[in-house]
């Protein structure tokens, strides 16, 4: 008996000490879960680099840096989400364009130009399809200085209210930046007035002068509606009668002293 005691004790122990490191014990630790990557951040667009490379834009690009509008340009371009879109002039379109048309206008005016040839978004040539349902469409230079498009069959046509053109290849179309070029500056109607040049006029053509009458008509009819033809006619006509008359009477004389 006094052994069951001593093996009821042991197990009594055993359970003890069984539930006791059962509490101690820490429960196996989960695997952390990994934070996500975080997402890549664009790459930085340059926009001095493409105007540089691309072109010839040397002439665009001299007014961007010289008025400071490049910053802004650049600073829509990385720091935003709406992204620019810009309308490139070659450097033969300036050349196009009548020196004192840009030379007269004050460092704002110049601005305003400059800021009116982009779109605080980027649009792809696809978008322009619904620019051209809108009567116009902002661009940098705020206020009046809008644009109107016209999408013909794929054709991107510009018209700033005082000059027409078209986007005639992209140069970059890559979100956030949209470069395309155009044949010609984009000279806004705020400025430079509501009518678009005329095309020169045809020159004249010389009046053709009438022909003139035949030499042989003209004197036949001026002889017959001559007055003094008329009459020198019916005069040698008179004359001729009465020589006849007189010839007959001499005759007639001269047969009666015959038969006497």
């Amino acid at each position: 008996m006094e052994f069951s005691v001593i093996f009821i004790v042991s197990n009594m122990m055993l359970l003890l000490l069984s539930s006791a490191s059962a509490k101690t014990a820490s429960p196996p630790s989960a695997s952390p879960t990994p934070a996500p990557a975080p997402a890549p951040a664009p790459d930085f667009v340059n926009l001095t680099d493409l105007l540089s490379v691309a072109g010839p834009f040397h002439t665009f690009l001299g007014y961007l840096e010289s008025t400071k509008v490049i910053d802004t340009f650049q600073n829509q371009a990385n720091n935003t989400e709406e992204g620019i879109t810009i309308f490139v002039p070659k450097d033969t379109a300036f050349s196009a364009v009548k020196k004192t048309a840009l030379s007269k206008l004050t460092s704002d005016q110049l601005k305003q130009v400059i800021l009116f040839h982009a779109l605080p978004h980027f649009y792809s040539l696809a978008d322009f399809k619904n620019l051209s349902q809108i009567s116009s469409t902002p661009t940098f230079a705020g206020g009046d200085y809008t644009l109107n498009f016209t999408d013909d069959s794929g054709t991107v046509h510009i018209s700033s209210g005082w000059s027409k053109t078209k986007v005639s290849s992209s140069v970059h179309a890559t979100d956030p930046v949209a470069i395309y070029q155009v044949d010609k500056v984009l000279l806004p109607e705020a400025i430079f007035g509501t009518d678009i040049p005329p095309a020169p006029a045809p020159a004249p053509t010389p009046d053709i002068a009438p022909a003139a009458d035949s030499p042989t008509e003209h004197s036949a009819d001026s002889t017959a509606n001559s007055p003094s033809s008329s009459s020198h006619n019916g005069s040698s006509s008179y004359k001729l009668v009465s020589y006849g008359i007189w010839a007959n009477l001499v005759l007639a004389t001269f047969a009666v002293l015959v038969l006497f």
